[in-house]
């Protein structure tokens, strides 16, 4: 019986003798591409070779990739643990070419492979061809020992393969197994009429042959492609004898441990038959995909990605209340997950404590309120029932998640099983309302990046795919005489001229502007042709080759084509660039105070300051924020040598240098160094540094605040940035020094001491009583008899006096139809006084109603 391992090293091996690159599994945030929440199939890293964006020097590579499946068309969330296939993370087996071989080797690589490699039986497996791919048909009939008999034709629906509404596209062969009968779901059984797993698909080849235009119309690649897929979970399983992907081996070392941790058994029943089976499915399932996920550095939260993985999580811990388990308890599976997977994943195996800890927190925050919600959504269910009713409405679907964290998918899970289904409209409308609002307070508090204009991508891959290319010069000088290749008016589209007062874009042959990414600001400066000068406002890089200056035209004009000088602003790069390797120097020092899990989440260097999102769950001590500033302006004093040099990424990597899992790099990357023999910091990064740390003269932590859960940020000054903030600190120190009449070195020691005074003076001043007294008080003890008002206060600690003082300022605010009466407590001894307005005189007389209230507390009055 073969290993899920063995099928994976055998596979790549396979196609490695066939001359294919082994490219090693893109992670599971596709770098630059915003199109895409995760990677969903193995030709998701060579999107742009099959866009024709990128040249590599192979046109054949093979992969076992890392997938996410759990949004829009591919969201099979609902699915997973109860069917035998469904999953959110699996491992997808592919191989690709590149205007390399096509049809007839693919199909006779993949035959040669299931039958010869894996030992498949040839009489058990069938295929499927487009219904107008006489090619594909053809080739399958040479294969040895394939029956023509099992080819089957179908439709566009199953087995034609489209990017999009335009572009790359093209028909698709896909190789099933006959698993027997007793799969079998009746008598109508078999491909392309029912969706049982009595034939079940194995690998699908796609043959991308045409470019589909905006019209429909399909024509011929000069440079026809392949592109195939085939699970890893479902392959094991089939190799195993298995009929459901869960009992194979890739699952069942972490469901037996999830068991065992449940104290309860896993019987390998069918699929959604037995709710204990079905749940630990769903933990085996959803840990695999946290710790992963966890890994990338994505955490949970209420946006994007980190959304997903907080659904991942409360959905499991809700599975695991099936079996009886309240408390955290996915973490630990999260942790089995590292122990099965980390030798052949690296990546999990370094993050093992973090990811536990992240799962951790999470189950945490969110067993604290799961009771409750399943409480809330039983009394709804039943409310529902007793009115006939079946829908959840959308509203109490969103105070249940707004409230008490509950995704959509546990109330889904819950109520569909009953006959329920929630509003899934009317609470993705409220969702939608409450990110909009998100978004608009985020754009307000300057938390959102501008992001790439979508027209501005347009038409620089237009000018691209023309030739036009920018050649990035500003690592070695800051001015640069160069021709205009185009010129773009404020809405991006392509003009001639731009005149003096317009707005628009400039797109030159050579910059020394360093084009906004990695968290860099882009550059500023001023432009300047013979027939007019510009200020540059800021720079952006749309596409990689390409970095454009949107500027502001102070006087005459541009034209297309003219030769303009660009000069940078020195001042701002230089403060820039300080910030920048100051970020470096941060990020490396939180890394050894804090531990080896922190990892970069984010950050913004520009001319003023440094932001720096980094991973962990507390917020930092006095101390840890002192001993990572102090080891910053250590690396700083030291006057450490910082290189930037280009090496082979994979010799990068494997030298030590850090990568960001959101970039995207190519095989050639730029890597800082800093420190000699043994270096302080290293990482890919294209950014602008120091050629030495002392240049940043010195680094100072304004401020550390968290961000989302187990994100963290500090924001940090440097060089002379730091030096004005010393500088306005100590003048401001000073002034408090000579208003306290002290020298400086015992102004604290003096303010703790007014301090400590003036806490002993107000604690003074609380226990004397007042004749002052609030509104709101006033309007606290105010009832209404008929149409006369009421007042009746006690005042503890007041004696007569008070009262007396009190009351005259009373009776100018209630002059009419009032009746108010004032009660104190001095040394033990009770006062009372009593007014009544004259207009109430006839009826009431003062003397004579305190003698009767005052007689409740056996005393007396009058006067």
């Amino acid at each position: 019986m073969l290993t899920a391992r063995e099928i994976r090293q055998r596979y790549l091996d396979f196609f490695s003798r066939k001359a294919h690159k082994i490219a090693e599994s893109g992670p599971l945030v596709p770098p630059g591409d915003d199109s895409l929440l995760f990677t969903n199939a193995g030709m998701v890293q060579f999107k742009d070779f099959f866009l024709g964006e990128e040249k590599k020097d192979f046109t054949r590579a093979a992969t076992c990739q890392k997938c996410l499946r759990v949004s829009g068309k591919h969201n099979d969330l609902e699915n997973v643990g109860r069917t035998a296939r469904h999953h959110t993370f699996f491992e997808m087996l592919g191989n690709f070419s590149f205007g390399d071989y096509f049809k007839k080797e693919a199909i006779a690589w993949a035959w040669e492979f299931v039958t010869s490699e894996l030992g498949l039986p040839a009489d058990k497996l069938w295929v499927t061809v487009y219904k107008d791919d006489d090619e594909a048909a053809e080739i399958w009939k040479t294969m040895p020992g394939f029956n023509p008999a099992h080819i089957v034709r179908m439709g566009e629906k199953d087995n034609f393969w489209t990017m999009g509404d335009t572009g790359p596209c093209g028909p698709c062969s896909e190789i099933y197994i006959d698993q027997g009968e007793s799969m079998s779901c009746g008598d109508s059984c078999g491909i392309g009429h029912c969706e049982c797993d009595r034939f079940l698909e194995i690998w699908n080849l796609v043959f991308t042959q045409y470019d589909q235009g905006a019209n429909g119309e399909r024509k011929p690649l000069a440079a026809p492609n392949i592109d195939t897929g085939m699970g890893l979970e479902r392959i094991a399983a089939v190799c195993q004898g298995k009929k459901s992907n869960f009992d194979c081996d890739l699952f069942r070392e972490i469901i037996d441990h999830a068991a065992e941790l449940a104290g309860v058994k896993y019987s390998e029943s069918a699929p959604d038959t037995n709710d204990i089976d079905t749940a630990l499915r769903v933990i085996a399932d959803h840990a695999r995909a946290a710790a992963f996920m966890i890994a990338e550095g994505i955490l949970p939260s209420n946006e994007k990605r980190g959304y997903v993985l907080r659904r991942l999580i409360r959905r499991a811990l809700r599975f695991a209340t099936l079996m009886g388990v309240e408390d955290p308890f996915l973490y630990k599976v999260a942790r089995k997950v590292v122990d099965v997977m980390g030798e052949t994943y690296p990546e999990i195996a370094k993050r093992a404590d973090f990811i536990e800890r992240a799962v951790f927190e999470e189950e945490k925050r969110f067993s604290l309120t799961l009771r409750k919600g399943l409480d809330l959504l039983e009394n709804e269910l039943r409310a529902l029932e007793e009115k006939g009713e079946k829908i959840i409405p959308g509203e109490f679907c969103f105070r249940l998640y707004d409230t008490y964290g509950f995704p959509i998918d546990i109330i889904a899970d819950v109520a569909e099983k009953r006959g329920f289904a929630p509003d899934y409209a009317g609470f993705e409308r409220l969702m939608k309302e409450q990110r909009a609002r998100g978004r608009e307070n985020r754009k307000k508090a300057g938390l959102l990046g501008n992001g790439k204009d979508a027209k501005l991508v347009e038409v620089c891959r237009k000018l691209q795919s023309e030739g036009a290319a920018t050649m990035f010069v500003g690592y070695e000088t800051l001015e640069a005489k160069t021709p205009l290749l185009a010129l773009l008016n404020s809405d991006g589209e392509r003009v001639k001229y731009l005149e003096e007062g317009e707005t628009g874009w400039v797109v030159a042959a050579e910059t020394p502007f360093y084009g906004e990414s990695g968290g860099q600001i882009g550059d500023i400066g001023v432009i300047i042709s013979a027939s007019g000068a510009a200020k540059a406002l800021t720079t952006s890089r749309p596409i990689p080759n390409m970095i454009i200056q949107q500027v502001k035209m102070e006087a005459g004009e541009f034209h297309e084509g003219q030769e303009a000088e660009l000069r940078v602003d020195a001042d701002t790069r230089a403060n820039v660039t300080r910030n920048h390797t100051c970020a470096h120097l941060l990020h490396a020092a939180l890394r050894r105070v804090l531990g080896e899990h922190v990892r970069q989440a984010g950050s913004l260097v520009d001319g003023s300051k440094i932001r720096f999102d980094f991973s962990h769950f507390a917020a930092l001590s006095a101390e840890e924020l002192a001993a990572v500033e102090r080891d910053v302006n250590r690396m700083i004093m030291a006057d450490l040598p910082a290189e930037a040099k280009i090496m082979p990424k994979d010799e990068a990597l494997a030298a030590g240098a850090m990568a960001l899992f959101s970039e995207k790099y190519g095989d050639d990357v730029r890597v800082l160094r800093i420190g000699a023999d043994s270096p302080e910091s290293m990482e890919l990064c294209g950014g602008t540094h120091l050629t030495r740390t002392g240049q940043a003269g010195m680094f100072l932590i304004l401020n550390e605040s968290s961000v989302a859960a187990g994100v963290r940020r500090i924001e940090a000054v440097s060089g002379w940035n730091a030096y004005n903030v010393v500088l306005n600190q100590r003048g401001e120190l000073n002034a408090v020094a000579m208003n306290l009449q002290a020298p400086i070195e015992s102004a604290a020691e003096k303010a703790w001491a007014l301090q400590e005074e003036i806490r002993k003076l107000r604690k003074n001043a609380r226990a004397t009583p007042s004749a002052e007294i609030d509104e709101a008080r006033i309007n606290e003890s105010l009832t209404e008899v008929g149409d006369i008002k009421v007042v009746s206060m006690e005042l503890k600690g007041a004696g007569m006096k008070v009262l007396r003082e009190l009351m005259d300022k009373l009776r100018g605010k209630f002059e009419k139809k009032a009746v108010v009466c004032l009660a104190g407590v001095e040394n033990g001894k009770a006062a009372m006084a009593l007014y009544v307005s004259k207009d109430l005189h006839e009826k009431f007389a003062a003397p004579a109603a305190i003698k009767e209230v005052a007689s409740i507390i056996g005393g007396s009055g009058g006067g």
